[in-house]
């Protein structure tokens, strides 16, 4: 698994760890069960600090798509909603950047989406 970041991005680098992370649960490249790199390993190999690969691990955590668990690190959410669960998560995440770019406001997005894309 490779994980590339940009420090020219305006993304933090912690979300871009997890959106990598994301990616390779969607495609399948990790699955469910799989231990994810111990997070001072991932950081030495990045040239961050292990703290921002905390805060990537911590989203997708939030998320559903890891376990963390003392002792034995993070893993990715056993059975078959992680990789569906990541894809939806991206698609959400484009939404939101689409919408921002158009300047709407979230208030404007979530009512979009609750009136399912537009009534239609």
């Amino acid at each position: 698994m490779l994980i590339r970041l940009d420090p020219n991005s305006p993304l933090p680098l912690g979300d871009q760890i997890a959106a990598a992370l994301r990616g390779a649960i969607a495609d399948g490249s990790v699955h469910p069960g799989e231990r994810l790199p111990a997070a001072r390993a991932l950081a030495d190999s990045l040239g961050v600090n292990v703290h921002t690969v905390l805060r990537g691990y911590q989203r997708l955590r939030e998320e559903g798509l890891i376990e963390l668990r003392r002792g034995r690190g993070a893993v990715v959410a056993t059975g078959a909603a992680p990789p569906v669960r990541a894809r939806l998560v991206e698609g959400l995440r484009d939404l939101i950047a689409d919408a921002r770019a158009l300047g709407m406001s979230d208030d404007e997005v979530v009512a979009l989406v609750r009136t399912g894309l537009g009534g239609s």
